[in-house]
């Protein structure tokens, strides 16, 4: 086999005339000097244009610096952990403000249940509030029951120990029976002739 081409590996140190900043917790590294971006003019030939060639090589190598400088930086100031998944950097906080995409949204002005509510002193209720009104103490059992929603009066938890309901047997009042049938029989009439 015919041995690989390599390029030749460059140096780890970078060296600038301003040396960047950094911002670690954004993985930002911030070089200060300035770059040139001037290129000469082009040949008159019809050959490729090296002078854009030089100028994408240019940037490649800054941006290389750049990349380099902030790996280095992240090696020798953070602390290193070395786990069963990899070797971990805990990143401190961001220093830098970085700026909002949108403006910052304009409050709401309030409901009018809001300003009645301001006006009169009403506050929202509590956590502790709210929960004392949906439980109830059944001193006989001597347990909270919920008097709403799931679960009201303990009704899961006794089916689950298989208790009988306590109103499990109604009286049915016969004569009130009689009566709302001939209401019912008459406000079909009434409808019927209408």
């Amino acid at each position: 086999m015919a041995p690989l081409s390599s390029k030749p590996k460059l140096d780890v140190a970078v060296t600038k005339p301003t040396p960047y900043t950094f911002d670690l917790g954004l993985l930002l590294a911030n070089d200060p000097n300035p770059l040139s971006t001037s290129v000469p003019p082009e040949p008159e030939s019809g050959d490729l244009p090296t002078n854009a060639n030089a100028l994408e090589a240019q940037l490649a190598a800054t941006a290389r610096d750049g990349a380099q400088a902030l790996i280095n930086q992240l090696l020798t100031t953070l602390p290193l952990a070395a786990t069963t998944s990899g070797v971990l950097l805990s990143l401190p906080a961001p220093s830098t403000a970085l700026p909002r995409e949108k403006p910052l949204p304009t409050p709401k002005p309030p409901t009018k249940w809001e300003q009645f509510a301001a006006r009169k002193g009403i506050k929202p209720k509590t956590r502790e509030q709210r929960h004392a009104k949906s439980q109830k103490y059944n001193e006989a059992k001597g347990e909270w029951e919920r008097t709403w929603g799931y679960d009201k009066g303990g009704v899961k938890k006794r089916r689950e120990e298989g208790m009988v309901p306590e109103d499990w047997v109604v009286e049915v009042d016969e004569k009130k029976e009689r009566e709302e049938k001939k209401e019912a029989r008459n406000k079909n009439k009434k409808r019927r002739k209408a």
